[in-house]
């Protein structure tokens, strides 16, 4: 058996088998782990238990990718850099892999349920720093938020199901009235508004979402404008981040509300440039 750091091929063999297994599980069909295993303990030449580990070595940079992991496969840290550069060369060249996952459902399909709305992140329930240090580093090195901002059906996709539970929440406190009344801003005037849906508490006070989704975990790192962040300050009594996480499997939800420096690190990404 071969030991020793696994060459650039064999990561990339793992990886492919990974997603492979991914999509039929995203997708609901069935798949054999073990015979995956059987080839490729023939492709790599490594053992059973080399290629269930490096396997949970894949979710771990998952993880940090902010992507959806195998069931079964618990993230296993200390990998390899090489290992996530596997995974992002794989996404370069299967780019409609992600946009695949956020496609419209059929019109009749039944109105879904309303989200689980659970609690924020906080530092009582971190991630062990020697972990969190490795997933900052894959979001930094590979923009995690900044790819997930620019998948638009991610996005919108994300909007809809917000719209959605926002709707159903008003007509099971009896407010079809206001449920009827809730807009899709960003479908309709554009992104500029600084919120994407105009809701309402059961009570009739104005909420303003914006909402941030991610096919990863819910501490995977988000983009936030400064036009967000103004009027965030501006109607910090309506405004709410409504943070959407692992969307591709079951969505699980939270909310943060202003003042933000409150719940997350705020790092500037750009310096705008303007000619005297």
């Amino acid at each position: 058996m071969t030991s020793g750091d696994w060459s650039d091929s064999a990561n990339e063999a793992v990886v492919e088998t990974y997603f492979a297994m991914l999509s039929d599980e995203l997708s609901g069909r069935a798949y054999n782990k073990a015979a995956n295993n059987r080839a490729l303990q023939e492709q790599t030449g490594r053992s059973r238990g080399s290629i269930e580990f490096k396997m949970c070595n894949v979710s771990a940079v998952f993880r940090g990718f902010g992507l959806p992991m195998v069931a079964g496969y618990q993230p296993r840290f200390n990998f390899q850099m090489s290992l996530a550069e596997a995974v992002s060369n794989w996404l370069a060249r299967h780019p409609e892999w992600e946009m695949a996952l956020h496609r419209p459902p059929p019109k009749h399909v039944a109105e879904p349920e309303p989200l689980f709305v659970g609690t924020a992140p906080t530092l009582k329930n971190t991630t062990p720093p020697d972990e969190m240090e490795q997933m900052q580093h894959i979001a930094r090195h590979f923009d995690v938020a900044g790819r997930d901002a620019r998948n638009r059906s991610l996005g919108r996709a994300g909007e809809e199901r917000v719209l959605q539970h926002e709707r159903t929440i008003l007509q099971q406190h009896d407010r079809a009235d206001l449920a009827s009344r809730v807009r899709w801003v960003a479908a309709e005037v554009g992104d500029g508004a600084g919120y994407d849906i105009a809701s309402f508490t059961p009570d009739g006070e104005d909420r303003l979402i914006e909402v941030k989704t991610t096919n990863g975990w819910e501490r995977t790192p988000f983009y936030i404008s400064c036009n967000e962040l103004a009027v965030a300050d501006e109607r910090r009594e309506h405004w709410c981040l409504f943070r959407l996480y692992e969307f591709a499997q079951t969505p699980k939800a939270f909310e943060l509300r202003p003042p933000l420096e409150a719940h997350v690190s705020l790092t500037a990404t750009a310096v705008q440039a303007s000619f005297q």
